[in-house]
């Protein structure tokens, strides 16, 4: 801003003398400059808690991506992969696969049949906690939940364990009992997998999981 005094008032020179132009001159220099004990921020950081809103040329730049760059894809992480191993103990002889049925009550086999004899010991295989123990329709079944999807379920077993025993991977269950329909073998642990409520083959419980990264789409 300009400021032109052409003429002084005759007779009017406050302060001793002074000339107008410069007691102005001092006026708008002290405006100018910030009170005693302010100081000017100097960083993005120091203006934006003062309160305050830095000029133009102090905001802190944006960042650009060169060509042909985007920002990484978030990927979530799997889940966390359970401890596992078979339910019983020495060489395991698959007598009867799987054989997932066509509808909720179609025919099909719904878990493997391992070989066994009477009395063998029959163990938890993976970490979890006991759903239910006891008889079925005339048989021992254990049934254990390993996560929100995931349970097992073991027979025919002479149980050991009570609902909501914590097991982990070799726990003993119980005992496996006779041969049950179906089984080609003298007798059969009959061991199954339920994933959100569909049976699965259970040899899926026991190959590990590949996990494999994908490139996230254009958009």
């Amino acid at each position: 801003m300009l400021l032109q005094i052409d003429a002084e008032p005759a007779g009017v020179r406050p302060h001793g003398g002074l000339p107008w132009a410069f007691l102005v001159g001092c006026l708008l220099l002290a405006a100018a400059l910030p009170a005693p004990g302010v100081t000017r921020p100097s960083t993005a950081t120091e203006w934006s808690s003062s309160g305050r809103h830095p000029p133009a040329e102090q905001h802190p730049p944006s960042v650009r991506l060169a060509p042909g760059l985007r920002p990484a894809a978030v990927v979530a992480a799997p889940t966390v992969e359970l401890s596992r191993r078979w339910p019983l103990d020495g060489p395991v002889r698959v007598v009867r696969p799987f054989d997932p049925p066509a509808g909720p009550y179609g025919p099909g086999h719904r878990g493997v049949d391992l070989a066994g004899s009477p009395g063998t010991l029959v163990r938890a295989a993976a970490d979890g906690v006991v759903r239910f123990a006891g008889p079925v329709g005339g048989r021992g079944v254990v049934s254990i939940t390993h996560d929100a999807d995931r349970r097992t379920t073991y027979e025919p077993v002479r149980a050991s364990v009570r609902t909501g025993d914590r097991v982990v991977p070799g726990t003993p269950l119980g005992q496996l009992e006779g041969r049950h329909p179906g089984c080609p073998t003298e007798t059969c642990l009959h061991w199954g997998l339920i994933v959100s409520d569909q049976y699965v083959d259970p040899l899926t419980l026991l190959r590990p999981t590949a996990v494999r990264l994908y490139p996230a789409p254009d958009r």
